[in-house]
């Protein structure tokens, strides 16, 4: 059998992780009879079994179920003390998948009616964060994400809240939910608001849309990053501009095989888009619905695309050098990355 080096000991950036689908399933259900919320069937089902819920979001009914799925485990955080169980949980977790910076996305929106308003919501938030690297070590931020099936109006309210918090830990802005509904230009105007203040542009993109939402992201809203933009590798000359431009696509292979996006592990076009030089960072995405973490998905460009070691360890590199760390910080954990390569494999 042949010897392979501890993925979850390779030092790495994680910078797809949303705030409600980073919970711990066993999180989820306490907090549901806490507060005495009835889960859909399929949810606890999932969250019982160990295995992911069956989803499919190709089509509309199919989204529509996942964001069922979704709002209701989202419902079941209510207090401060929930927002701080959550981020530390989450925190533990990259530690144990070897993440030594996190930038953990949210809309705090979401939470706002039940903490008080949106300004309270993003502070308790940012409190949590703040209080967990100091506690665990990890470097964390935060990424304030829109939600694009909201009026842009919306969006350029929380663009204006994320600035006003970015010496408070905020270092980004997003745009998440379904890419097929609305045009990336109608919320131009949050990103430059984003922009303009200092902060990172990274909206969700060429996911359940094809090539051309990549491109909308690029040329209407300037992103730095990309929320997943495997479908890039569609389009030949998209995937050069990705590349030449160094715009990195936060890939997260096993929510693109979950959602349907592609049929299995092998179909997602890791290699294409490492090939062609763009930047990755692997991302898990939502593994409280998805059922997998941070080192799961280097374990499934190992095993399914055939990375080495050497290619493992400059994923992890890309993905530290696309993150908003201090670099003092990335200085660190590229040095790292470093000493895991030198290992002899099978070394721990």
């Amino acid at each position: 059998m042949e010897r392979v080096r501890d993925l979850s000991e390779l030092p790495k950036a994680h910078l797809h992780l949303h705030f409600t689908g980073s919970m711990r399933p066993t999180t989820v259900l306490e907090l549901a009879d806490k507060y005495g919320v009835r889960l859909p069937e399929a949810l606890t089902e999932a969250l019982t079994s160990g295995e992911p819920p069956k989803l499919r979001a190709t089509d509309e009914r199919g989204w529509f179920r996942f964001q069922r799925l979704y709002d209701a485990a989202r419902s079941c955080v209510r207090e401060p003390d929930d927002i701080q169980r959550l981020v530390r949980e989450a925190a533990e977790e990259d530690v144990r998948d070897g993440s030594g910076w996190l930038e953990i996305q949210v809309d705090p929106t979401s939470y706002a009616p039940r903490l008080g308003g949106l300004i309270p919501a993003l502070e308790v938030i940012l409190d949590a964060v703040d209080r967990t690297s100091r506690e665990t070590g990890l470097g964390m931020r935060v990424l304030v994400a829109a939600n694009r099936m909201k009026h842009p109006l919306d969006a350029r309210t929380l663009a204006r809240l994320a600035v006003r918090y970015a010496d408070r830990g905020v270092v980004g802005f997003g745009l998440s939910n379904d890419e097929r509904r609305g045009m990336a230009r109608d919320f131009d105007r949050a990103f430059a608001i984003a922009r303009e203040g200092g902060l990172l542009s990274a909206p969700h993109g060429g996911e359940l849309s094809g090539p051309s939402s990549v491109r909308d992201c690029l040329d209407d809203l300037h992103a730095d990053r990309l929320g997943h933009g495997v479908r890039a590798a569609e389009h030949p000359r998209l995937l050069k501009r990705l590349a030449e431009q160094g715009i990195t696509c936060e890939v997260c292979p096993a929510s693109n095989v979950a959602l349907g996006v592609y049929e299995k592990h092998q179909d997602v076009p890791l290699r294409t888009l490492f090939e062609a030089g763009v930047p990755m960072a692997l991302g898990a995405d939502d593994p409280l619905l998805f059922g997998s973490r941070l080192a799961a998905q280097y374990e499934i460009a190992r095993h399914h695309h055939g990375f080495t070691d050497e290619e493992l360890a400059e994923l992890a590199r890309q993905s530290i050098r696309a993150s908003a760390a201090p670099e003092l910080e990335r200085t660190k954990l590229l040095s790292g990355v470093d000493d895991w390569l030198a290992r002899p494999a099978g070394a721990s």
